[in-house]
């Protein structure tokens, strides 16, 4: 079946419609990172630059769409959308439709597509895997309380440690305040101050100077659509501000995206108390899952009760762009695998911050 390029920008209402249908009913789909206005948003974000976001359609006989795969063009090399603030990549597509990949490397004119957060069980780009995580995934569709009581009943205490930790901060700072959908300006740029912070302080690459990132983030804040848009949730102890999210919503899920707290009150675990309003303010609406996303912490093991398998690797043909990306991923298998402790992590690291940098530019 043929395969089409299109500008993301050039989208037609009607494929855009076909896209947002694809998704509906398929829970591994369910992700506001995998919807068009993801897609959309980033390329609008992305300015004089969002030309190199495509999208790969997919079309039946008759012309319909049948799948699509967005993705970001630069020189010879594709790349997630919105990378590297994209936690889900898939194709997304009508049960068991595939691509062929090398028609797809044909149309898009690359030697090489990247991927870091892709669906395992992609039959697309999944297979060409790398490596793989896994994604911390709470599912509520019976309510905050069937949850709360599955989580006792597996043995896990974090709900009940927060419940105690809840009781001592409104003894000694205040009483809690939750705000679902906060429209606070103030409160979502002091979430970016302390992200940055954050950042500094473990020497990681500042997002924030990346100007198209914070056209992103403003215009996920001030959208209030029913199935897709930015969600600003905060805590305050007292008078102070305890901890801020600012999480991506699509049709069923909510996506924890950016979370930040007070650290003049971390001894109260504020960002786990405002997961937990968070979960239970989700009762009552269409919103019956919270991905937490990739990284082993203590905090999403417990709070988790489902996850998501993703991928990290790449497809290539024979080319120069591969060959480079095949002997990066070589030296890093042979670093992971020496018994060398953190020095065997340093090529997977030097790999990501690269990739990163690529993203943001």
């Amino acid at each position: 079946m043929p395969i089409e390029i299109v500008k993301a920008l050039e989208l037609s209402d009607a494929d855009v419609a076909r896209w947002t249908q694809l998704q509906h009913g398929q829970t591994r789909l369910d992700s506001p990172f995998l919807s068009p206005q993801w897609t959309l948003s980033v390329a609008r974000a992305q300015g004089d630059k969002g030309d190199q976001v495509k999208v790969a359609i997919q079309r039946g006989p008759e012309g319909e769409a049948l799948a699509f795969l967005p993705v970001r063009v630069r020189q010879d090399v594709a790349m997630p959308v919105g990378a590297p603030m994209c936690d889900y990549q898939a194709l997304i597509s009508a049960p068991g439709v595939t691509m062929d990949p090398r028609d797809l490397l044909h149309v898009l004119g690359v030697g090489r597509i990247d991927f870091c957060h892709m669906m395992a069980d992609d039959e697309t780009l999944g297979r060409h895997a790398r490596g793989q995580t896994d994604s911390w995934v709470v599912e509520t569709p019976d309510g905050y309380e069937a949850y709360a009581a599955e989580r006792k009943a597996a043995g896990v205490g974090v709900l009940k440690d927060i419940d105690k930790k809840r009781r001592k901060a409104e003894r000694e700072v205040g009483p809690c305040r939750f705000t679902a959908m906060s429209e606070s300006r103030a409160a979502f740029d002091q979430l970016i101050a302390w992200k940055r912070v954050q950042l500094l302080l473990t020497h990681q690459t500042d997002l924030f100077k990346a100007p198209w990132v914070n056209k992103l983030l403003d215009d996920l804040f001030a959208r209030r659509d029913t199935d897709f848009g930015g969600a600003l949730y905060t805590l305050h102890l007292g008078e102070r501000l305890a901890a801020v999210h600012f999480h991506l919503r699509g049709e069923h899920t909510i996506h924890g995206w950016l979370i930040a707290h007070n650290p003049d009150l971390e001894r109260y675990s504020p960002g786990m108390m405002l997961f937990q309003d968070i979960l239970k303010s989700m009762d009552g609406t269409p919103y019956m899952r919270l991905d937490l996303g990739t990284g082993d912490y203590r905090f999403k093991r417990e709070l988790s009760n489902a996850q998501q398998r993703v991928v990290f690797g790449f497809l290539g043909s024979p080319s120069m762009p591969s060959l480079v990306r095949h002997a990066v991923y070589g030296v890093r298998s042979v670093a992971e695998a020496l018994p060398l402790g953190r020095i065997s992590e340093l090529p997977g690291k030097a790999m990501r911050r690269i990739d990163l940098l690529r993203g943001l530019h």
